[in-house]
């Protein structure tokens, strides 16, 4: 058999020398240029294949180890582990010690009790009947047996959550052989729909389930089918929709609330928007409107079927409430309207868009924008492949800034305020050495090490603002991780069909993610809030949240406030033990 010949390579076209020395001195010239400029695209194409196998593969943790070359050791419990933690106390005593040192004012955390096994006692109890063989019942020697106690075995049962319709019988009154009076009765209250057919506790379980657990309708269809009732898609987003007809003057009162904190946070993410049929109307002087109008005719002569709409979430640093707003596109109206034109005037904390870094000057001064540092930290922390060394200084320098930050979350304001002027402005000051050294010469304009280097130096004055108050978190982490909610109900119901829905899904937003913030049970919040707009009710500050939780301490998730306790004293342990790991390193 013979062997398949190789495909030949296309033949290149030869190079003419010309005779002539300057003509040859230009050829080389341009060879070499032709030559650099290759290789630049082939270091691109490099870092960017490394970027995306680092995207598919690696952990998403974002732990730096102090060396890079140091590998991660497991040590188990082997020898080693003795030796590591010789000369400290005992681990009981040595945990209550760390959270103290660390400045933590909470108590510190008990030993875990024994498990109970016992099921929780308010819940009801049915006594089920035990069928006993008559074998057991009767003995074929002494005949029938009596009973000399009971050995009790409780088993927990599920029922699906059950349907039922009140039946409310409204009397009808009139004076006998008097006509002329009339038929009286009593007043009917206040309903969601017309004829009262639906309750509110109906309406707040289709809002908790699409904005707080995540189901688009039609999953919802068969939760309620397996209770008894099997209603159509377009009864229950009716249902929601009449309760979000009563939310707009709430949501205000929480707007406002939030814009007059002084402090916020905010970020954003993107939702699909299907276009309507025809173009909505243009409201004179509404700028909202025209740039809706703008957003859908330029996607319709483009033929597109949907636009990326943008859910904004802003959240406030001082009062334990988060508001969502929700525009069409991804533009710095967003922002502006929400900030700018409501006159909000305090500290703002965000990522580094552009819509956001003029907006003190778009402000006249009113509002100061901090930037986040874990985003300036996480440029860094994706270039160390490829520059181990000096992205591991960088990550080093942040990671005694963040230990700096746990030290002061427990601490007063003043006291947290003393703690960065003291220790994190000198860091700060080595980074900015650093970053000025002879280690950045060498670097290539295009590399991820030099993106992140730009990044700090063109932001520096916005990272460095929360020094000077102690209000100002050194990130923005709370507020994107507002984003997941958003996110994994996205994955879900996939798309918003209008921009009136898409309005109403942010102020569902607001309700959930608030009750969410402060520990609430979400339907059992949405339920009371719904039954007192549908009242009339006007007082908007005992539906706050925060002030219904202290009304209603049954309705706290208590247990949230114990795992998030646990995860902060584990968290505070952990850095105190590397802080002591660290100084007897260093001096010894």
């Amino acid at each position: 058999m013979a062997t398949p010949k190789a495909p030949k390579r296309p033949a290149t076209s030869p190079i003419t020398i010309p005779n002539d020395l300057c003509a040859c001195q230009a050829l080389i010239v341009e060879l070499a240029r032709i030559v650099e400029e290759q290789q630049g695209q082939l270091t691109e194409q490099q870092l960017e294949i490394a970027e995306l196998l680092q995207r598919a593969f690696r952990r998403r943790s974002e732990r730096y180890l102090a060396n890079p070359d140091q590998m991660l050791l497991d040590f188990g419990e082997t020898p080693e582990t003795g030796a590591a933690v010789e000369g400290l106390k005992d681990a009981k005593e040595e945990k209550e010690e760390l959270v103290q040192v660390a400045g933590n004012a909470r108590r510190p955390r008990v030993e875990k009790p024994a498990r109970n096994e016992q099921l929780p006692a308010h819940l009801p109890r049915r006594e089920v009947a035990v069928p006993v063989p008559d074998g057991v019942r009767t003995c074929p020697t002494h005949g029938q047996r009596q009973v000399i106690g009971y050995d009790v075995r409780e088993t927990l049962m599920f029922e699906q959550p059950k349907l039922w319709v009140a039946v409310r019988k409204y009397p009808k009154y009139a004076c006998a052989g008097q006509p002329a009076c009339g038929v009286q009765e009593p007043a009917r209250p206040p309903s969601l729909v017309e004829g009262n057919r639906y309750d509110t506790s109906v309406a707040a379980q289709i809002i908790t389930a699409k904005s707080g657990y995540h189901l688009p309708i039609y999953r919802q269809q068969d939760l309620f089918a397996g209770c008894g009732w099997t209603p159509s898609r377009g009864t229950l987003l009716n249902i929601a929709a009449a309760a979000g007809a009563l939310l707009p003057p709430f949501i205000a009162y929480l707007r406002d609330q939030v814009l007059g904190s002084g402090y916020l946070g905010t970020d954003d993410t993107s939702v699909t928007l299907l276009l309507p049929e025809t173009l909505p109307t243009v409201c004179p002087g509404d700028a909202k409107s025209q740039r809706i109008h703008e957003v859908f005719f330029q996607a319709k002569a483009e033929g597109k079927k949907s636009v990326t709409g943008r859910m904004w979430a802003y959240r406030s640093l001082t009062v334990p409430l988060n508001v969502f707003d929700f525009t069409v596109s991804h533009h710095r109206d967003g922002p502006d309207q929400f900030l700018v034109d409501s006159q909000f005037q305090g500290k703002l904390i965000a990522d580094c868009y552009t819509g956001y870094q003029g907006i003190t000057l778009r402000s006249a001064a009113r509002i100061a924008r901090a930037a986040c540092n874990a985003h300036a930290r996480r440029k860094a922390f994706d270039a160390q492949d490829n520059h181990p060394l000096l992205a591991g200084q960088v990550l080093a320098l942040y990671r005694e800034l963040y230990d700096i930050e746990d030290r002061g979350r427990s601490l007063s304001a003043e006291q947290r305020l003393a703690l960065r002027q003291s220790e994190a402005c000198g860091v700060w000051d080595r980074l900015q050495a650093l970053l000025g050294g002879p280690a950045t010469a060498s670097l290539l304009p295009k590399e991820k090490m030099s993106e992140a280097l730009s990044y700090l130096r063109n932001h520096w004055d916005a990272l460095r603002l929360y020094l000077s108050d102690p209000l100002l978190p050194i990130d923005n982490n709370d507020v994107e991780q507002l984003m997941k909610q958003v996110a994994i109900g996205r994955k879900n119901w996939l798309f918003i069909g209008s921009v009136p829905a898409g309005e109403r899904a942010a102020n569902f937003f607001t309700l959930v993610s608030s009750a969410l913030r402060n520990d609430l049970d979400v339907y059992a919040y949405l339920k009371a809030v719904l039954d007192a707009l549908l009242a009339g009710q006007t007082d908007y500050a005992i539906l706050r949240p925060d002030a219904w939780a202290q009304a209603h301490p049954e309705a706290i998730r208590t247990y949230r406030q114990e795992e998030r306790r646990q995860r902060v004293d584990a968290k505070t342990i952990r850095r105190e033990r590397r802080r002591r790991w660290q100084q007897r390193t260093d001096t010894g």
